[in-house]
């Protein structure tokens, strides 16, 4: 079905999770953050951060940290606790929170109690409008007591850090769990009311066979997941030291993960599951798969979502905003997050501020990566039409017109078509992940 050009896909580029990318992001004016809260009005989205997890998994570039210390977690709480205060305040009477969602970390790494009481904070602080509730969980912390309490809040969206479920790989990237454990986390969760189910699965790592592959996409089918996301593992121990514990020398080589991704396409959207992307996907009962249909989705931090605000705010430490004019990112130090927080203050004083020409090639590579095709503008095609000649030529892109189309061929090109439109990677070069 597709085809291994390794020339093209030779050139690590973002995963555009936003545009400009965090890799541009620089100091910011002192009260960016606040302001752009106070122009939040409608509409908006709200993101906590829970930076622990009970063990740390070798592969995980997360800002995360081990839980075991209570006093460290509490801290961490108690501080979160005075940003929510703070940014509700700061909020026009006009705003509503339509989306709440918890990341990490895994946010079940704090006590259920815990968790409680920071619903109960954004239900006492924000206008909360009948919002959508989601989570992140680690299914190796997952317990009865999370069950109630998940459903006893409304949650009806989780997600699940699967990976694989090949035991001699759990082995080798720290995140052993067994079957049953996550068929019980399912169990929970179902009685939840949770109705869409995402499981998280890897490619590309140390020893994984075509054959451990197919496996987890079986048991993720029988397990009755909604949504897929198959990520390829990115090997970037100089910017994740916890990944040196991982054994270079055994990772497939380019060519076989790029027939992994293709196995997981393969597989997924012959057993019921519709594209979304071209590694996520979904039931076509679920939200997502619906509004890929629709021509509705879209792409944020949280990677690709049925969100349809402009306006996400990022709560705890390392935690992205997104604004039309402005992105920012909060302290990644815990300790520095804390002492902001205890003081009043928010944390965020590196992002960017989006140009009208930033805001504007960020829709296109949205519509790109969302719904595989955008109008260019003269301008733009006239600076992109040699550089999209190697695309077009293999039919992995379509030129019609003014109309630029990704191919079912070019599905797993598509972020590299996307970079062709990213002018922050002109001028500068970072070490992102391979392109699939």
């Amino acid at each position: 079905m597709w085809t291994y050009h390794p020339d093209l896909l030779a050139k690590p580029v973002p995963r555009y999770t936003s545009y400009p990318t965090a890799a541009d992001f620089g100091p910011l004016p002192t009260g960016a953050i606040e302001r752009a809260i106070e122009g939040a009005s409608g509409d908006i989205s709200l993101y906590l951060h829970i930076p622990f997890c009970e063990t740390i998994c070798y592969y995980c570039g997360c800002n995360t940290g081990a839980s075991g210390r209570r006093s460290r977690v509490e801290s961490y709480l108690a501080a979160l606790h005075e940003e929510i205060a703070v940014v509700a305040r700061l909020l026009p009477a006009d705003a509503r929170v339509r989306r709440v969602a918890f990341g990490g970390g895994s946010p079940n790494a704090i006590l259920p109690r815990e968790f409680l009481e920071l619903v109960d904070a954004l239900h006492h602080h924000f206008p909360l409008a009948n919002p959508d509730w989601s989570i992140e969980l680690d299914p190796r912390s997952m317990t009865a007591e999370w069950g109630r309490t998940l459903g006893g809040v409304g949650i009806t969206r989780a997600s699940m850090g699967v990976q694989t479920f090949a035991p001699h790989l759990q082995k080798a990237i720290g995140r052993e769990q067994d079957d049953s454990l996550i068929a019980r986390s399912i169990d929970w969760l179902r009685s939840a009311g949770v109705t869409s189910m995402n499981f998280d699965l890897m490619y590309g790592l140390p020893g994984q066979t075509r054959g451990d592959l197919g496996d987890s996409l079986e048991k993720t089918r029988a397990m009755g997941a909604d949504r897929v996301a198959v990520f390829g593992y990115a090997h970037v121990p100089h910017m994740v030291p916890r990944q040196k514990m991982i054994d270079a020398s055994d990772l497939p080589g380019g060519e076989e993960r790029f027939a992994m991704a293709e196995q997981g396409f393969a597989f997924l959207t012959g057993h019921g599951y519709e594209p979304v992307g071209f590694d996520h996907f979904a039931l076509p009962s679920d939200p997502m798969a619906l509004a890929t249909r629709e021509g509705t989705l879209r792409r944020n931090f949280q990677g690709f979502t049925c969100d349809p605000s402009d306006v996400l705010i990022g709560m705890g430490s390392s935690a992205i905003s997104g604004f039309p004019g402005l992105i920012a990112q909060n302290e990644k130090n815990n300790g520095r997050y804390r002492m902001f927080s205890s003081q009043g203050k928010l944390s965020a004083a590196v992002g960017i501020a989006r140009s009208p020409e930033d805001r504007m090639r960020a829709r296109l590579i949205e519509e790109l990566l969302c719904r595989g095709k955008v109008e260019l503008s003269p301008c733009l095609f006239a600076q992109a039409q040699s550089r999209l000649h190697p695309f077009t030529e293999r039919g992995l892109a379509r030129l019609d017109g003014l109309e630029l189309a990704i191919t079912q061929e070019g599905l797993p090109y598509a972020r590299v078509i996307a970079a062709l439109f990213d002018a922050y990677r002109e001028t500068t070069q970072h070490k992102f992940s391979s392109a699939i």
